[in-house]
């Protein structure tokens, strides 16, 4: 039987992506969260500015983290203005979050954000991929098939 495809969410503008991710690991399931942002950090984003290249989300209690993502400081901001690498509080349904829960505790995954967008809402969401580390020889296996598939595009546009 094939294998189900990922959700795809509505993603209207979306500031930043955690391209890096698909190579790094293998992704097993998506999940959308809301984040609680200050005034200053939507300016920010909307914007286009905001980094999640070195970011991970963490379960602490019975809420989701997101750690070390970069919103930089907005430029006509005042002395109000929010602090670029704090965590922030991802809003997710509470059975959302006990998977999550079981999944880092017992199945040793990882919650690695894939891309920070806006929706049809005009709402600042996350994507969240539950995944497992890849090991050497699986990074390898996948910049084979990568190449191989370039490699057909080549052949067949030569072809004609």
């Amino acid at each position: 039987m094939a294998r189900p495809r990922p959700v795809e969410f509505d993603k209207v503008k979306v500031v930043a992506e955690n391209r890096r991710a698909r190579y790094e690991y293998f992704l097993e399931e998506f999940f959308e969260a809301g984040i609680a942002l200050t005034g200053t950090e939507v300016k920010s984003l909307r914007f286009g500015e905001g980094s999640i290249a070195e970011s991970y989300a963490e379960v602490k209690d019975s809420q989701v983290w997101l750690v070390n993502a970069n919103v930089p400081e907005f430029s006509h901001g005042n002395r109000h203005n929010h602090e670029p690498k704090r965590p922030r509080k991802l809003l997710l349904h509470e059975r959302e979050v006990n998977k999550m829960r079981v999944a880092v505790q017992r199945e040793g995954m990882t919650l690695i954000p894939m891309a920070v967008y806006f929706n049809s809402r005009g709402r600042a969401k996350v994507e969240l991929a539950l995944a497992k580390g890849k090991k050497i020889h699986d990074k390898r296996d996948t910049e084979k098939a990568r190449d191989w598939k370039r490699e057909q595009g080549r052949i067949m546009r030569d072809r004609g």
